[in-house]
């Protein structure tokens, strides 16, 4: 099972940029395979890392196994052939470690910013998404008529859909792309949708390739585990009401979850036993053979507990998921 790291680099500048570094540095050392940024603009506070491929650019020549991953891109938001460029220059660069994970974006400051009109944004990312590709593959004309390329000539990066609405998730089934599943809502009802579609069109997209996604809370006790999860649950809620509120939403629907409907679609939490039992469940469940894990709360718990997580994790459910990695089904 391919395990990777996220919820780091949100917010503002509360570490310094050499911070992250070495962060990357010891998750490499640790054995987590990848790390994993989302794109954000315009926030305030700002951010500290709104650019993933400038900051994937210094972790790369940082390190030498560790992945990189954008989750997502906003592809509205970039003209595509500059975009297939960086790309493809990360590539090259990285020695193929960079991962493309693309989405259409519904964060509507930030599309009115740039003055680019929201209600283009889905053909603006499907028509992105065939410019960049064509780019590596097959090269870029010119308005001249000049050829250039092609970028990347019998390369791949690996790229990944994120996305939530029936129309994402089909543009997914139809590329045959897999996946980046979020948090919310959870991953059940994207899986589920996406293979009601793979059903009724006959696509053959390959979930297994997907990327899963889980907070944890590890402890060498279960109690102590079970402790800061409990801590942690109404810290995510109070950050989900904000967010609610500042996209203008009903408040009153965002719901905070019981402790067994958390630990049932959002977390892995436990022992390390009962921590490395319950991937290997989820691998079983869904079919998916990646994860990212969030041990910082998405910024809600400090660096330093994050990564002492992180070393228990890397030290007893890491050799756990080897003895007992599935086969794929």
């Amino acid at each position: 099972m391919r395990i990777d790291l996220a919820g780091f680099a949100r917010g503002g500048r509360d570490h310094s940029h050499s911070e992250m570094l070495a962060l990357c540095e010891t998750a490499e050392r640790l054995g987590f395979e990848g790390i994993w940024f989302n794109e954000f603009h315009f926030q305030e506070p700002p951010q500290a890392y709104p650019s993933i491929t400038i900051l994937a650019s210094s972790i790369l020549a940082r390190t030498s196994r560790l992945r990189v991953g954008a989750s997502a891109i906003i592809t509205p938001l970039h003209h595509p052939l500059l975009l297939a460029e960086d790309i493809a220059q990360l590539h090259w660069q990285s020695g193929g470690r960079f991962d493309l994970g693309i989405g259409r974006g519904t964060h509507q400051d930030t599309f009115c910013a740039l003055g680019v009109d929201i209600d283009t944004a889905r053909d603006r990312f499907e028509q992105a998404y065939d410019i960049v590709t064509d780019a590596w593959a097959t090269g870029i004309e010119t308005t001249s008529g000049r050829s250039v390329g092609p970028l990347l000539p019998g390369e791949k990066v690996p790229v990944y859909v994120a996305g939530t609405s029936k129309e994402t998730l089909g543009f997914a089934a139809r590329n045959k792309l897999p996946l980046l599943l979020s948090l919310d809502p959870p991953e059940a009802a994207q899986l589920a949708t996406c293979r009601n579609i793979l059903a009724e069109t006959g696509h053959a997209c390959d979930l297994r390739e997907s990327s899963l996604s889980r907070y944890v809370c590890i402890d060498t006790s279960r109690d102590r585990a079970m402790e800061k999860l409990d801590r942690l649950l109404p810290q995510l809620h109070q950050r989900r009401l904000r967010a609610a509120h500042e996209a203008g939403r009903d408040v009153s629907t965002v719901v905070m979850p019981d402790r067994e409907t958390a630990l049932q679609r959002k977390f892995i939490a436990g022992s390390p036993e009962e921590c490395a039992a319950q991937l290997v469940g989820l691998q079983r469940e869904t079919g998916i053979r990646a994860v990212r894990l969030v041990f910082n709360g998405n910024g809600v718990i400090d660096w330093q507990t994050a990564e002492r997580d992180m070393r228990l994790f890397s030290a007893h459910v890491m050799p756990a998921l080897k003895q007992r990695d599935i086969a794929p089904p």
